[in-house]
């Protein structure tokens, strides 16, 4: 095994992690990295067995501390090869926003630029009370790409963006709460197995209401002339028009937890 990389782990309850592996670095994202997410999400998103799909970085220390900086003065010398690498993260961001079932990063350690642009993609954040949040780019001189931006303001909005962006600063786990960066802070020691009950607790859930309901939050962040009104309204007809629902519906009446096919 490489000493860095992508490694991918299913479980029994719907529920497969994303492994970002680089340990001497913080978990530190390498190109190669980058490039190995978008085929590894499509896979994971072939697979009717994968319910809800969990970010984590490899270790204790760090969920990531951003893009691998040693690989700059080759990769992101200039503005030419910075688009290309720009290109290369955003086909990662694209394919792990795109992924169709629930996203949920666990987040410990160091999140930091790169790494905190991969969290932003989740539709669910995760944190420890250890957990430590920045994105250094003004401290770095690059510039930051208009997707990770847009990402950001959907998630904080412009102001709390614009002091993250212009200070530069590093913000706790409590600062990331207040601020909606993330949705749950719980102790260190408790951190992995609260994120497995929780994505379990939605893997569990009806997979086509919660798919319909990713797809109108995507589209509610569009504007009005974007949103594909007519797919979320299929999706949600598909959900009265399934045995899932039928299931839901007496499993309720017989006073038992359902158990949905997501068909």
């Amino acid at each position: 095994m490489s000493d860095f990389g992508v490694d991918v782990r299913r479980e029994q309850d719907g529920v497969a992690w994303l492994v970002l592996r680089n340990p001497a670095r913080l978990n530190a994202l390498r190109r190669e990295m980058w490039e190995a997410i978008p085929p590894l999400v499509a896979e994971l998103a072939r697979d009717p067995g994968v319910r809800v799909l969990v970010l984590r970085g490899a270790g204790d220390a760090a969920f990531a501390s951003g893009a691998d900086i040693s690989e700059f003065t080759t990769h992101r010398k200039d503005a030419a090869s910075a688009r290309a690498y720009e290109q290369m993260t955003a086909s990662a961001f694209e394919a792990l926003g795109g992924f169709p079932r629930p996203v949920v990063a666990m987040i410990h350690g160091v999140c930091i630029g790169g790494g905190l642009a991969v969290a932003a993609t989740a539709d669910l954040r995760v944190a420890a009370d250890d957990a430590k949040f920045a994105l250094p780019p003004a401290r770095l001189g690059l510039g930051y790409h208009l997707g990770g931006i847009e990402r950001l303001v959907h998630i904080v909005g412009a102001p709390a963006a614009s002091e993250m962006l212009f200070t530069a600063r590093q913000y706790g786990a409590a600062d990331a709460l207040r601020l909606g960066l993330v949705n749950q802070v719980v102790p260190r020691v408790e951190l992995e197995d609260f994120t497995r009950k929780y994505a379990t607790a939605i893997a569990r859930n009806a997979p086509l209401t919660i798919r319909a309901a990713k797809q109108a939050i995507a589209a509610v962040l569009r504007g009005a002339s974007e949103r594909d009104v007519v797919e979320v309204g299929r999706m949600v007809a598909a959900c009265f028009d399934s045995a899932d629902y039928a299931e839901g519906v007496r499993a309720f009446l017989e006073k038992r937890a359902p158990v949905f096919a997501g068909k």
